[in-house]
């Protein structure tokens, strides 16, 4: 064979290569994924993610949900691809209790939970037989039930840990009475109640100012830091180092201390 045939094979295999790398590379600069959020200030954050995203090939479809259970339910399903909505003691518990393999790739934001009144300005002012909504999903009111512990209204069960229910008071002076709701429905039983405690997310949602309105709120160094949950399979995916990166960016950054002054506050 002699050397200008040669050359003519070789260049007549890279331009039949040369679509697939193509392609390739389209796909790279193309990757799209799908990410369950709950309604606020998740779902605000993300609009603001996906344009940090898009700068590096990524292309972010948000999907919102309004409770707590069916963001990961959808995830373990394939029907996402990661989800930005809990904060790891939640997601440990879920796992637990559901067998779900869902792991964290990174944390998020804060949200200090906060006790909020439409009847009373402090909790001193709750009597005997008050009335006190806390959440009902294991550990957000276990949260709220170790605020409240913490503001010496209740004593619990030291055994109970992050997942104490109101059965793990064991001292009540004041004999509260605490009523469990679904998290997202606590703003709309503050006239029924004498005071609810409200992750914030949930009371930014209800236009209540965790600023002004709360009269407790939980410390700004909170463990209960949120985080991004994919199926433990997947945490790999090239997709997601971006999704951390866009995520974890000083714009978003910036975004959330300048929309939120300190009611929500980034984790990293």
């Amino acid at each position: 064979m002699n050397f200008n045939k040669r050359i003519l094979i070789k260049s007549a295999a890279a331009l039949a290569l040369a679509p697939l790398f193509a392609v390739s590379s389209a796909w790279a600069q193309n990757a799209s994924i799908t990410v369950g959020v709950t309604a606020g200030p998740h779902g605000q954050i993300f609009e603001e993610v996906k344009k940090e995203a898009i700068k590096q090939g990524l292309d972010i479809k948000v999907v919102e949900f309004s409770d707590y259970v069916q963001p990961n339910a959808a995830l373990a399903a394939g029907d996402l691809d990661a989800n930005s909505y809990q904060h790891q003691p939640y997601l440990d518990t879920a796992n637990a209790d559901r067998g779900y393999g869902l792991v964290s790739i990174a944390k998020t934001v804060i949200f200090p939970i906060g006790i909020y009144s439409q009847k009373v300005k402090s909790l001193d002012e709750v009597g005997e037989g008050g009335r006190i909504a806390v959440p009902n999903d294991p550990t957000n009111g276990g949260r709220a039930l170790l605020l409240l512990e913490s503001l010496g209204l209740i004593k619990l069960d030291p055994k109970a840990g992050l997942r104490a229910t109101p059965i793990d008071i064991v001292e009540n002076p004041r004999k509260l009475r605490f009523v469990e709701l679904d998290a997202a429905q606590l703003p709309r039983s503050l006239g029924d109640v004498d005071a609810a405690a409200i992750n914030t997310n949930f009371a930014l949602e209800a236009g209540l100012d965790p600023n002004k309105d709360a009269i407790a709120r939980e410390s700004a160094e909170s463990p209960y830091a949120n985080v991004i949950v994919v199926r433990e399979q997947d945490k790999d995916r090239p997709e997601f180092k971006t999704l951390i990166e866009a995520y974890q960016s000083a714009p978003i950054k910036a975004f959330i201390e300048e929309q939120y002054k300190g009611s929500v506050v980034p984790a990293w």
